[in-house]
């Protein structure tokens, strides 16, 4: 799994590539939390390139908003690609986290 962050108006863009799982979600929780450490509160999470989310994965993404969410700020996802729009579909998750079409929706938001 590969992260990248950029700055967008008042929120960081996560991008996340590749497969979110047991071996890879905790690099992501790492991640995530030293950006909240630098004073960091929004977060969008563009899943444009990721290929695999397992419940390891979304257990990550929901620990994120959580402690986004305690700092003051808050996450949504954007960009979700066919098999894992299918896995947030089975899951419910976007009734959890709101989830955007691109980046720019959700910046917009």
């Amino acid at each position: 799994m590969q992260i990248s962050v950029s700055k967008r108006d008042d929120s960081l863009v996560v991008s996340v590539e590749g497969r979110m799982d047991t071996v890879s979600a905790p690099e992501f929780d790492t991640r995530i939390e030293e950006l909240l450490n630098e004073g960091e509160k929004g977060f969008v999470l563009d899943l444009a390139k990721l290929e695999y989310v397992s419940s390891a994965g979304l257990r990550s993404i929901l620990v994120a908003a959580k402690k986004a969410k305690a700092a003051g700020g808050n996450v949504c996802c954007c960009d979700l690609q066919s098999m894992v729009k299918k896995v947030f579909d089975l899951a419910d998750f976007a009734s959890i986290i709101p989830v955007f079409d691109s980046v720019e929706d959700a910046l917009n938001r």
